[in-house]
């Protein structure tokens, strides 16, 4: 292991194995000629803007306590290589900002409520230590450039200082809630506060809340993500001569690469499952076949710039054409599909777009007689025997996270009623396993899911993905063009 020079914080940069030890004359030269480029002309962003409100929320749900949100740092994924960072979602709900090693702190100030402070990794002084050009994590000339705690102000609208000053802020005896998970070496610097994991677990349950109805900046970033999503599946589909050459991993690629150069990345790994893979809900090896007079169900969302997902599901024929069995099928999730968005406003349980669907699912399953009982004792909740074909819920929250507020409880989400400004999916699914002796052989290894983003607005529903093709002349259509 190589010798590594202090940075002027008292730290080493973190260097590997084979890096050489820089001389005394490198490290002056390294230390001097560099150009001011402390940017001038950063603004207020609106992420900002609206995160703090969202801080006023949160701060009149715990006076008087300490809330500490960390955004995390880099997970390694192999040996001394990180996956790129995605920062937690409640951090940037609550800050806007997406830089790593940064943790918010809100103080309570004993008057109006609390006082938010950013504590950050700020880019390194390039006239002294050697972080800047040895660090292979935070150096500037290794990783990118940080930005300044200036810069960062005024674009979050935040007090902002070193990461290195967090350690005296929390020495402080008050009661401290603290969103786990994300950042361990928040633990050590809290021996003089007072924590508890029952209060830690209100803190998260509090946010997942608060972000159940979305603000109206929030639905515009949705609408982005959705209108990329589009145009991804649309590049899909130009390239179905590769999807037939290449496979399921052709998909998969094409697929990311509109959302990269669009977006941040894609909100979870694309399922790209073609014949019997779209029988397994979550297939992310999408490297099988894609073969004519199969089904291909393809289930993908960008994530924008600032993080919110899209989750689209279309189930589309290889060759362009539905066979006359497929139609069948395909219709009959359609139908249950729009049953359940239809049910879907302000004041109805969630789960009353799930109940909707599974009645149409239901009651044709009886029609084609695949059910061992009647329609009406599949659907008894003692029974449930559909969900042999069914598997999956039909809705879930979507924002941030592509399974949004997740640590929110049951009574005010899935066992709650919906309101205003939630964003939820509609994705009813029929999945007939290739092994499966209950049903025809012809209908074996065939899986089908229709799944689109949907607004609840104060008179009823908005389906933001409504542009994509659903209906199957306008899938053959989609896919001919």
């Amino acid at each position: 292991m190589t010798e590594n020079t202090t940075a002027a914080d008292g730290t080493a940069p973190k260097t590997a194995s084979h890096d050489s030890v820089p001389s005394a004359k490198l490290a002056a030269f390294m230390n001097s000629g560099w150009a001011d480029s402390e940017r001038q002309d950063v603004t207020l962003s609106p992420a900002g803007v609206w995160a703090a409100k969202r801080r006023d929320a949160l701060s009149q749900a715990f006076p008087g306590e300490r809330l500490v949100i960390p955004a995390g740092t880099y997970k390694v994924r192999s040996n001394d290589t990180d996956y790129v960072f995605r920062p937690h979602t409640d951090y940037v709900w609550l800050a806007g900002d997406q830089t790593s090693d940064a943790v918010l702190v809100l103080e309570p100030n004993g008057t109006t409520g609390h006082d938010a402070v950013l504590y950050f990794r700020p880019r390194s002084d390039r006239s002294q230590g050697s972080e800047f050009w040895r660090d292979r994590t935070y150096g500037e000339l290794w990783a990118g450039r940080r930005p300044s705690l200036e810069e960062t102000a005024k674009e979050f609208g935040l007090e902002t200082r070193h990461i290195d000053k967090l350690g005296d802020a929390l020495k402080n005896d008050v009661q401290t809630r603290v969103r786990r998970g994300e950042d361990y070496s928040i633990a050590p610097l809290l021996s003089g506060a007072r924590t508890d994991d029952t209060r830690d677990l209100e803190l998260a349950t509090t946010l997942s809340e608060l972000r159940l109805v979305k603000d109206p900046w929030e639905i515009e970033q949705l609408r982005e993500a959705v209108a990329i999503t589009h145009r991804g599946f649309s590049d899909v589909l130009s390239e179905m001569d590769r999807v037939r050459e290449y496979g399921e991993r052709w998909i998969e690629g094409t697929f990311w690469r509109r959302a990269r150069a669009e977006g941040n990345d894609v909100g979870y790994t694309s399922i790209a499952a073609a014949g019997p893979h779209a029988t397994t809900l979550h297939w992310i090896e999408n490297d099988g076949p894609v073969v004519d007079g199969t089904l291909m169900l393809l289930d993908m969302g960008v994530e924008n710039r600032q993080l919110y997902t899209a989750d689209i599901t279309r189930t589309l024929p290889v060759n362009g054409e539905f066979t006359p069995r497929q139609r069948d099928l395909y219709q009959l999730v359609l139908d249950a599909q729009n049953a359940g968005i239809a049910a879907l406003k302000p004041g109805v349980p969630f789960q009353s777009g799930h109940h909707a669907a599974m009645e149409v699912i239901v009651r044709g399953l009886d029609a084609m007689e695949l059910l061992p009982v009647s329609a009406e004792e599949a659907l008894d909740p003692a029974s449930n025997l559909h969900q042999r074909y069914t598997l999956h819920g039909t809705s879930h929250m979507l924002g941030l996270d592509v399974h949004d507020c997740a640590s929110a409880r049951e009574e005010n989400y899935r066992k709650g009623d919906l309101q205003t400004g939630y964003v939820l999916t509609v994705e009813p699914g029929l999945y007939f396993q290739a092994d499966d002796l209950t049903v025809p052989e012809d209908l074996r290894g065939i899986g089908i899911r229709i799944e689109d983003d949907i607004l609840i607005t104060d008179t009823g529903a908005e389906n933001l993905s409504d542009a994509m093709p659903r209906t199957i002349e306008g899938l053959q259509n989609w896919m001919s063009s």
